[in-house]
């Protein structure tokens, strides 16, 4: 598959290492000659240096000849008109395009459900991406869940992949996963993998749980409470939440959670704060500095059950949020853009970091994954993936259609976790027998799998 990407900061840098490292042919387009150079010699791509919305520098990047273009420049306006350039002179047959402002997105009021600007008829983008609401979502679901350092969806929410991690005394920990089996017996479930000191496990019914495991196990999704409560000692629903930052997702994510939690906003800038206030239903803006020990302390941070920085800047999300959890918060989570800071923040006080371009990554990818994938999320920092793939065919024409999970010859590190057939979920135990239609979530601990996994998915003219 050929693809274009416009735009090589942060996100299409990783993008551009992603998909090269898995065989694609990348050709990346920005303005930037030294960025590109940067990635060319290091990644097997091509480069054009150039404004990527203009014909020309499109035209000489192949975009007549490319089967997916990727638009991620640092200017919404740049992505579209790119898409709308690529449509109309190129016939790019499918195009994805980053888009931040919100007002493009739900019009101008910013609440109208029924604007749909993105048509073929207006602006002709195939699938559209916006990393704050990604972010958004992923922070609202992590808030569901406390102590949950990954929540997933699959098949519209039925069934949930999530990561805990193990501590000593946990109920768990030094016990044989079998066990999970006796202590919840009205409850399926799965671990579909086991992450110690960073290098991955693939369980077994006698494998044995230690401290600081990262865990994760895949349950419908009215279970997981019950699953996590296996794992951990649960210490409640959060009530009160703290957002460090106005922006996009600190606005979003307070208007979506704000009938749920006592919220807060904390915005440097006073216009901003102001326009939070106005925006917001039951939830209270405050302005003043995240990283203000006295502020924090002012707004009751001792009494506050989560506290999430996501302003556009690392350093103050990262200071205010071990701020925070020195004050006394239960679990603070951080965004963070710059990869290296992940390295920083592991093992730190900050319990969880949120990343918008694998956000993003994850997002795409299951636009590029070769067969019928309706959900792709990317994990560990990339390493590792899970995905959701639809099943198609018979027993002459599919490996896995009329088989038991058992049966199914995977490639190693991959695990099937569950399967969602209709409205059910189905946790994958050995005798369950896979049916044309089938949702299959699968677990992947190294991404170098998914071509096996793939051809392992895709419909032959005849499997014999």
């Amino acid at each position: 598959m050929k693809i274009l990407i416009l735009g090589a900061g942060q996100t299409g840098g990783t993008l551009a290492e992603n998909l090269a490292s898995e065989d694609f042919d990348i050709t990346l387009v920005d303005e930037d000659a030294g960025r590109l150079k940067e990635l060319k010699d290091r990644l097997d791509i091509q480069t054009i240096h150039g404004h990527a919305s203009r014909p020309d520098t499109l035209l000489a990047a192949g975009a007549d000849d490319v089967d997916l273009l990727i638009a991620v420049t640092n200017s919404d306006e740049v992505n579209m008109v790119a898409c709308q350039v690529c449509y109309s002179l190129f016939k790019t047959p499918r195009k994805i395009a980053r888009i931040r402002s919100n007002e493009y997105i739900t019009g101008p009021n910013g609440d109208d459900e029924q604007f749909e600007f993105f048509s073929r008829e207006h602006m002709p983008i195939d699938v559209l991406i916006n990393p704050e609401r990604a972010v958004m979502e992923q922070i609202k679901e992590l808030l569901q869940y406390p102590g949950a350092l990954q929540v997933l969806d699959f098949a519209d929410g039925r069934v949930k992949l999530v990561a805990v991690r193990t501590y000593h005394g946990g109920p768990l920990v030094g016990q044989e996963l079998r066990s999970l089996r006796e202590h919840i017996p009205n409850v399926d479930t799965k671990v579909v993998a086991i992450f110690r000191q960073g290098r991955p496990i693939i369980p077994a019914a006698d494998t044995v749980v230690e401290v600081d495991d990262d865990v994760f196990f895949i349950a419908a999704a009215d279970d997981i409470n019950a699953v996590m409560a296996e794992m951990r000692h649960l210490e409640g629903r959060f009530k009160r939440v703290i957002i460090a930052g106005g922006g996009n997702i600190g606005l979003l994510l307070a208007r979506a959670i704000e009938n749920q939690f006592h919220v807060k906003v904390i915005e440097f800038g006073e216009s901003r704060a102001q326009m939070v206030a106005e925006r917001l239903s039951s939830g209270v803006a405050i302005l003043g500095d995240a990283t203000n020990r006295d502020l924090l302390i002012e707004e009751n941070i001792e009494d506050t059950d989560a506290f999430c920085a996501v302003t556009n800047n690392d350093e103050v999300n990262i200071m205010s949020a071990l701020l925070a959890k020195r004050l006394g918060v239960r679990q603070v989570l951080s965004l963070i853009t710059k990869p290296a800071y992940v390295d920083v923040v592991q093992g730190s006080d900050i319990d969880i970091a949120v990343s918008p371009q694998l956000a993003t990554t994850s997002s795409i990818l299951s636009h590029v994954r070769r067969g019928d994938v309706a959900r792709v999320h990317r994990l560990r920092r990339g390493a590792a993936e899970a995905l959701e793939a639809v099943v198609h065919g018979d027993a002459r024409t599919s490996r896995v259609v009329d088989r038991r999970v058992g049966q199914i010859s995977l490639p190693a590190g991959v695990t099937i976790g569950a399967i969602v057939r209709g409205e059910q979920p189905i946790i994958a135990a050995d005798d369950v027998v896979i049916k044309n239609g089938d949702h299959v979530i699968l677990f992947l601990i190294d991404k170098g799998r998914i071509r096996a996994v793939e051809r392992l998915f895709q419909v032959g003219l005849s499997f014999f």
